[in-house]
């Protein structure tokens, strides 16, 4: 394997990991801020990047069953969040292929 390279994103608003501050997403991509996580609020995001993703499991979550993989800072592993798989239920479709990150793990980046 070869070097690992972050990405860094050009915004305002750039969210990044607590820990280490690398840029994960930015505040454009935010597709809802109407969800929970396991450390309180958490927003659905369409891309992030610099994350490596987990194993797919399958979870019975608040909106039904889906098929997610936590997802994990590439720079520091903390965890800070999950994707969206599958889900089984034909209106919660949406959330496949996107990202949510939770408020309490993300930081501003300047």
């Amino acid at each position: 394997m070869g070097l690992s390279y972050n990405t860094y994103l050009k915004s305002d608003r750039i969210y990044g990991c607590k820990n280490c501050k690398t840029h994960l997403s930015n505040h454009d991509g935010i597709i809802s801020r109407n969800f929970r996580g396991q450390h309180g609020k958490a927003y659905l995001f369409d891309q992030v990047v610099n994350v490596t993703e987990g194993e797919p499991n399958e979870r019975n979550m608040t909106t039904g069953r889906h098929i997610v993989r936590d997802i994990a800072c590439k720079q520091c592993g903390d965890t800070v969040g999950w994707k969206y798989d599958k889900a089984y239920e034909k209106q919660e479709e949406y959330k496949e292929g996107k990202f949510i990150l939770e408020a309490e793990l993300l930081c501003h980046v300047n």
